[in-house]
């Protein structure tokens, strides 16, 4: 794990003027990708209800849904993967919050683009690619605003050893005490020939 800088930003790069620069408006396609799954989710349930009142009538569907409801929130497996998924996306939301309160954006104001966000045992892994004018400097000075952000305990910072502008970001929710072996286990995640831990994070 990176350890915790003593400065939240660059020296070379002064608050203030981070601060004057205006953060871009994101266009609709970039909207529609931050907002995917909620587009889908919301699409597709208004298209499948309309659908099954149509063939089925009001009161199957309700009772089919009804079930569907029940089944998720009764059977462990299935409510946890609902959990695990929703945290997914609100950790992908939670991230390019981060950013913009941590000045995690290029001169043109454009905030590193959030590829994939997966469960893992100790929170969600967030895989980044930051645009040019942004990189993993600006989440290791900013690695406290990112936790606070996504309600963490603590993040941790990855960057590809091959491709720099590609970061991975571990957001640790569980207790380091409970899952030794399974943080032990992802300090090193297979990004091309995986990671490079950051200068003096051997020390560690």
């Amino acid at each position: 794990m990176i350890p915790a800088p003593h400065r939240h930003r660059d020296p070379r790069v002064p608050t203030d003027l981070r601060r004057l620069r205006p953060v871009a408006v994101p266009n609709p396609l970039v909207i529609a990708w931050r907002w995917r799954y909620e587009i889908a989710l919301v699409s597709g349930l208004t298209a499948g209800l309309t659908a099954a009142i149509l063939s089925f009538g009001t009161v199957p569907t309700i009772a089919a849904v009804a079930v569907i409801v029940l089944t998720v929130l009764c059977w462990p497996v299935a409510r946890r993967r609902a959990v695990d998924f929703t945290w997914c996306i609100i950790t992908a939301h939670r991230v390019r919050v981060g950013c913009l309160e941590g000045l995690i954006y290029s001169s043109r104001g454009k905030i590193p683009i959030v590829l994939w966000t997966s469960h893992q045992a100790f929170g969600e892994r967030v895989l980044l690619y930051c645009r040019a004018g942004t990189s993993a400097d600006d989440f290791v000075s900013a690695r406290t605003i990112l936790a606070t952000a996504c309600w963490a305990q603590d993040v941790a910072i990855f960057v590809d050893i091959r491709r720099r502008q590609l970061i991975t970001i571990d957001v640790v929710r569980r207790s380091a005490s409970d899952l030794t072996s399974d943080f032990d286990d992802h300090r090193s995640p297979d990004l091309s020939s995986g990671p490079s831990a950051w200068p003096g994070d051997q020390d560690m």
